[in-house]
């Protein structure tokens, strides 16, 4: 088995401006698989923009028609900018979307003392 390191860049760890988004997305049933490529093509898109820390897609074990995505941008002028971008506006806005029987998503900043 390969092994992996794991780099954290402890100067983001604690940033106030960090944002959060956590979107759950229901696909129509029998079309998870057709979701999962349209995302895998957003992916690495996604995580190579300049204000973005993290992107993942989640895919459900018990159900392969649910997805969780976990995204961490540096402020809210990143996601903006990733909402703007054209494989978002393509691919999600233009492929996923109409896939979803439901999407919901939210924001979150962090809480420190």
């Amino acid at each position: 088995m390969k092994s992996h390191t794991l780099t954290i860049d402890r100067s983001m760890r604690f940033h106030y401006s960090v944002i959060v988004l956590v979107a759950r997305y229901r696909a129509k049933a029998g079309q998870g698989d057709a979701v999962a490529d349209a995302m895998r093509q957003v992916i690495s898109a996604s995580r190579a923009e300049p204000g973005n820390l993290v992107y993942t897609v989640q895919r459900s074990i018990e159900d392969p028609d649910e997805f969780v995505l976990y995204e961490r941008y540096v402020d809210e002028a990143a996601v903006d900018a990733h909402r703007a971008s054209a494989h978002f506006q393509e691919i999600v806005v233009g492929r996923v979307i109409p896939m979803l029987e439901g999407r919901e998503f939210a924001l979150y900043t962090p809480v420190e003392p």
